[in-house]
């Protein structure tokens, strides 16, 4: 009964997985980031490796662009431009 059930609602349009990428960016990014900031004070406040945290960090900058980019849509306008460097 429930296999009829979602393929009559996957005809219509009415599945998709919208709700779970809202609970995702609203939920676990923010979790994440939290538990990545953490981290880094953990690992190099204590013992004074103020490099070694810079380094993680920049690791983490990088991380969080491609994050944006992969939230925001903007991934195929960049991509673009990149080939335009290339192709002319």
């Amino acid at each position: 009964m429930t296999t009829m059930t979602l393929a009559a609602l996957a005809q219509q349009g009415e599945l998709g997985t919208g709700g779970v990428r809202t609970w995702l960016l609203d939920n676990v990014v923010p979790l994440v980031l939290l538990a990545v900031a953490l981290l880094l004070l953990w690992l190099g406040g204590g013992k004074g490796d103020n490099a070694g945290v810079m380094r993680r960090l920049g690791g983490v900058v990088i991380a969080l662009a491609l994050i944006g980019l992969a939230v925001s849509g903007l991934g195929v306008d960049v991509g673009e431009w990149l080939a335009g460097l290339f192709t002319g």
